[in-house]
C-alpha cells in the first residue's frame, strides 16, 4: 500500500511538473532589451515655398523586438536648439515622410528664422502601454525655413449691435479669397443687427432694404441673431450670405464625444486655415462642423489626412495646437507647453473663474508673440500665469512692461483691453497693453 501511495505521488508530481512547463512555454516575457534606430534620408534641408507639394524629409526606424509580436505606436519629437519641442504622431508605421509645406510650419512652430540655418534633433518614441515605451537614438539635421505668411486682409468689416455695438471696438474683418471681389468673414454674433462697411468708415457702407440678400448702399440694418457664422460678400454683383459655421474638435479627448460644446477653431488668415490652442485628455478625437455630425472628419490612416466620416484619431493627454486646412484636408497636432492666461481681482477673482486665455499670434510664426483681444477688466489688479495654475505666473515689479517671473501685481483700471505677451526672448519677455 505504501508503495502504491508512493507511486501515485510520483505520478502527481511528474503531471505537475509538466503542467508547469507547459505554463511557463506559453508566459510571454517583455524583452527589456528591445530598441529602435532612427534614421534620416538628409541631413541638410533648404526648404523652397515653390516645392510646395514635394518631399522634403524621410524618417525611418526599425520595427523593436519586444519578445512577442506588440501592437506599437510611435511619435517623432523635433527640438531646435533651445530645447523647444514638437511631436508629430507617426501611428504605426515605421516612417514618417515630411513634404515641404508641413515642415516649414513645423519649423517656424520651433522659431526659425526665414532664410537663416537652425539645426533640428530628432528621435521617435516606441509606445507599447502607459508604462512601456523606448526612445529610438538621436539624429541631428540642418535646415533654412522660408517666411510664408499670406496678406489676405481687406477694408471691410462688419459693424453693428450684433457684433461690436456699433464701432466701440474693431470691426470684425472681411477677407480675400481665391475670387477677386469676393470676400468672407468668421465671426460670432450676438442677437442684433449687423452692416458692412469700409475703412471703418461710415462714408461707405452696406446694409440690405429688401432683406434679399442684396447690398445696397447705405442701406437697412441686417437682423442676426447669436452664433458663429461664416459671412460671404461679393462686390461684384452686390451679394452677400450669412450661414452657420464653425469647425471644431469633439470626442472622449475632449467633451465626452458632444456632451458639451466642441472646441472651435479659429481662422487664421496669415496661413488660410483654421487653428486653436486646446488641452486634450487621452483619447481619440475628430473634428466636425457646427457641433453636429453631419459632417465630420477623421484620419483613416493616421497620416494627417482627414476623410470625411474617417477613423478617431488618438491622441495623448497634452496642450496642442490644432490645426484644419479645409482646402486640402489636411490637419497637425502640435504639443506646446504653455497656454497664457490673464488672472486677477481684475478679471476672474483670481481664478475663480478660467483665465482669459490668449492664442498664439499667427502673424509672427517664428516669434513666440501671444495675443489677447478686447478683454474687459474692472478696477483692480492681474498678472499673466501658465495652464491655469501658478506654479509659473509673471507680473511686473517695475510697471515698465518687462515681466518678472512671481512678479508685482500688474494694476488696472475698469475698461476694455488687448494685450501682447512677447517670449521672443525668453530671459527677458514682455508684454503691451492699447
Amino acid at each position: 500500500m505504501k508503495k502504491l501511495l508512493k507511486n501515485i505521488v510520483i505520478l502527481a508530481s511528474i503531471s505537475l511538473f509538466f503542467v508547469s512547463c507547459e505554463k511557463v512555454e506559453d508566459f510571454t516575457v517583455l524583452d527589456a532589451s528591445a530598441s529602435t534606430t532612427l534614421s534620416l534620408s538628409t541631413t541638410d534641408i533648404v526648404l523652397d515655398k515653390n516645392n510646395a507639394g514635394q518631399d522634403a524629409l524621410n524618417v525611418t526606424w526599425t520595427n523593436p523586438d519586444f519578445g512577442f509580436n506588440a501592437a506599437v505606436s510611435y511619435k517623432i519629437t523635433l527640438t531646435n536648439s533651445a530645447g523647444k519641442k514638437a511631436v508629430i504622431s507617426a501611428g504605426t508605421d515605421l516612417s514618417k515622410t515630411f513634404e515641404t509645406v508641413e515642415l516649414n510650419k513645423i519649423l517656424q512652430g520651433l522659431d526659425f528664422e526665414g532664410n537663416l540655418k537652425g539645426t533640428i534633433s530628432v528621435s521617435v518614441q516606441a509606445t507599447l502601454s502607459e508604462t512601456t515605451s523606448i526612445t529610438s537614438n538621436t539624429v541631428t539635421f540642418d535646415a533654412i525655413a522660408y517666411v510664408d505668411i499670406l496678406d489676405l486682409s481687406s477694408a471691410w468689416g462688419v459693424v453693428g449691435s450684433g457684433y461690436n455695438n456699433w464701432g466701440a471696438t474693431p470691426d470684425a474683418p472681411f477677407y480675400k479669397t481665391n475670387v477677386s471681389g469676393v470676400l468672407v468673414s468668421y465671426v460670432n454674433l450676438i442677437d442684433g443687427e449687423i452692416k458692412f462697411r469700409k475703412d471703418s468708415d461710415w462714408a461707405n457702407n452696406y446694409g440690405d432694404d429688401g432683406n434679399d440678400g442684396t447690398l445696397d448702399d447705405g442701406g437697412a440694418n441686417i437682423a442676426v441673431t447669436a452664433g458663429s457664422y461664416k459671412i460671404t460678400m461679393n462686390l461684384n454683383n452686390l451679394s452677400y450670405t450669412i450661414e452657420n459655421f464653425t469647425i471644431g474638435v469633439v470626442g472622449g479627448a475632449y467633451n465626452n464625444w458632444g456632451a458639451s460644446p466642441d472646441f472651435a477653431l479659429t481662422y487664421d488668415p496669415y496661413s488660410d486655415v483654421f487653428r486653436g490652442i486646446v488641452t486634450l485628455i487621452d483619447g481619440e478625437m475628430k473634428f466636425r462642423m457646427n457641433n453636429d455630425w453631419g459632417t465630420n472628419y477623421g484620419d483613416d490612416g493616421a497620416d494627417g489626412v482627414l476623410e470625411l466620416n474617417g477613423a478617431n484619431i488618438a491622441v495623448t493627454a497634452g496642450i496642442y495646437i490644432a490645426t484644419v486646412n479645409l482646402n486640402d484636408l489636411t490637419y497637425t497636432l502640435e504639443e506646446v507647453a504653455n497656454v497664457w492666461g490673464l488672472v486677477g481681482g481684475a478679471y476672474n477673482s483670481w481664478g475663480a473663474t478660467p483665465d482669459a486665455q490668449f492664442t498664439r499670434d499667427w502673424s509672427q510664426p517664428f516669434d513666440d508673440v501671444w495675443i489677447l483681444n478686447n478683454v474687459t477688466l474692472i478696477d483692480g489688479e492681474y498678472k499673466f500665469r501658465a495652464n491655469n495654475d501658478w506654479g509659473t505666473n509673471y507680473g511686473d515689479d517695475g510697471a515698465d512692461g518687462t515681466l518678472e517671473l512671481n512678479g508685482a501685481n500688474i494694476t488696472a483700471v475698469a475698461g476694455t483691453y488687448s494685450f501682447v505677451l512677447d517670449f521672443s526672448d525668453p530671459a527677458n519677455p514682455t508684454y503691451t497693453v492699447n
